[in-house]
C-alpha cells in the first residue's frame, strides 16, 4: 500500500516554488521593516500606516483595487509571453497604445452604451497586438533579439501616441494636453461608491480565467508552454515554433492593450497620458511573483498593489519615503530569479521522497 507521504518529484518542485516565493517575500518585508525602524523617528507609526493603512478606510482599500486592475493585465500579458520563453518588453508600449486606441474609438465614434465600451476595449486590444507582433516577426524571420527591438518600440509607441493625441485628439479647451471628454456610453461604470473601482475589475478576473484555460486547456497553450521549455523538442515534436512564438506575442499584446483600454475608460474622463504608464514593466514583477502562472497573477497583483498603496499612505502620514517599496520589489526579484536560492533544500526533499518510495516498494 502506497504511503500518503510520498509525492512525485514534480509535486515537490511545485510546492517548493510556492515556498520559495513566500520566503522571498518574507525576507524582503523583514528588510523593509528594519529600514523603517532605522529611518523613521516614529517607526511604529510608520509601520502602522504601511501595513494597515490600505484597509483602514474604504477609500484606501478602493485605491488598492484600482491599482490591482492594471497590474493584473500587465502580469497576464508578460506571463503568456514568458511561458513561451519570449522576453518581449513591448507590453509597456502596448498598454499605452491600448489606452490610445480606446480613446480614439470613445471620442471619434458614436455608439449605444455597452456596445461602445466593448468596441473601444477591442480596439485597445488590437492596438496592443500590432505593437507586440513586430518584435515577434523580427525574431522569427531574422532572429532579431526581441528584448532590444521591443524596448525601442516602446518609445516609438510613446512618440507616435503623443503625436496622435496632440494633433488629432486634443481638446484645445481642456487647459492641458488631453483628448476630448469620453461620452458616458464608452466609460466603464464605477461599482463601489466613493472610490474609483470600476467594471474593469470583473473584466480582469474574466481574463485571468480565460488566460489560464488558454494556456493549460488548449492545444495552442500546450504548444506555447512546450516551446518555452524546449524549443528544439517542440520543433521535433511537430509544433510550429515560429507560429507559436507569434501566437504568444499576439495573446500578450492583446492582454496588455486591453489593460490599457480598461484603465483609460475606467479611471479617466479623457486620454491624457504623455508618458508610458509603467504597468507593462510592473507586469514583469507580477509574472515573476506568480511563476508565470495565470491563476497566481491576481494574488501577486493584489500584493504589489497593497504594498504600493501602503507605502504611499506611509509617506504622507510619517517621515518615511515611499521608495521603500522599490527595495522590497528588488529583493523579491533577486531572490526568486536566483536559481540557487534554497535549491539545496529542494534537492534534499526530493532525495528523501525518493528514498521513502524505494522503501515502500521494497
Amino acid at each position: 500500500m502506497k504511503n500518503k507521504q510520498s509525492y512525485s518529484s514534480k509535486t515537490i518542485e511545485n510546492r517548493f516554488e510556492i515556498f520559495r516565493v513566500i520566503v522571498a517575500i518574507g525576507i524582503s518585508l523583514l528588510v523593509a521593516l528594519l529600514l523603517i525602524m532605522f529611518a523613521s523617528k516614529q517607526p511604529l507609526n510608520a509601520l502602522k500606516w504601511f501595513l494597515a493603512g490600505p484597509i483602514m478606510t474604504m477609500r484606501n482599500f478602493g485605491n488598492v483595487l484600482e491599482l490591482f486592475i492594471p497590474l493584473t493585465f500587465g502580469g497576464l500579458s508578460i506571463a503568456v509571453m514568458f511561458q513561451c520563453n519570449q522576453f518581449n518588453m513591448a507590453a509597456e508600449g502596448s498598454f499605452f497604445l491600448g489606452g490610445l486606441g480606446a480613446a480614439m474609438i470613445a471620442v471619434g465614434v458614436k455608439m449605444p452604451s455597452v456596445i461602445h465600451a466593448v468596441v473601444a476595449l477591442l480596439a485597445g486590444a488590437l492596438f496592443g497586438v500590432v505593437l507586440c507582433l513586430i518584435p515577434a516577426i523580427l525574431k522569427v524571420k531574422w532572429k532579431a533579439n526581441e528584448v532590444v527591438s521591443s524596448l525601442m518600440l516602446n518609445y516609438i509607441a510613446l512618440f507616435f501616441g503623443s503625436y496622435i493625441l496632440q494633433y488629432m485628439l486634443m481638446d484645445p479647451d481642456a487647459g492641458y494636453i488631453a483628448s476630448h471628454s469620453f461620452p458616458k456610453s464608452a466609460r466603464l461604470a464605477v461599482i463601489i461608491p466613493k472610490t474609483g473601482v470600476h467594471m474593469g475589475i470583473f473584466i480582469a478576473i474574466v481574463m485571468v480565467v480565460l488566460t489560464y484555460l488558454f494556456l493549460y486547456r488548449t492545444k495552442w497553450g500546450y504548444a506555447i508552454r512546450i516551446t518555452g521549455q524546449n524549443e528544439n523538442f517542440a520543433k521535433y515534436s511537430g509544433i510550429g515554433v515560429g507560429s507559436t512564438i507569434i501566437l504568444s506575442q499576439i495573446a500578450g499584446g492583446a492582454l496588455a492593450g486591453m489593460g490599457g483600454a480598461t484603465q483609460v475608460l475606467g479611471m479617466y474622463t479623457r486620454f491624457s497620458w504623455v508618458s508610458l504608464p509603467g504597468y507593462g514593466f510592473d507586469g514583469i514583477i507580477i509574472s515573476i511573483l506568480a511563476k508565470n502562472n495565470p491563476k497566481f497573477i491576481p494574488l501577486a497583483a493584489f500584493f504589489l498593489a497593497y504594498l504600493r498603496v501602503g507605502a504611499d499612505i506611509m509617506s504622507r502620514r510619517s517621515d518615511v519615503a515611499p521608495e521603500v517599496v522599490s527595495i522590497i520589489q528588488a529583493i523579491i526579484v533577486v531572490l526568486i530569479a536566483g536559481k540557487m536560492f534554497l535549491d539545496t533544500y529542494k534537492h534534499k526533499m526530493i532525495v528523501k521522497n525518493s528514498q521513502r518510495q524505494v522503501k515502500e516498494e521494497a
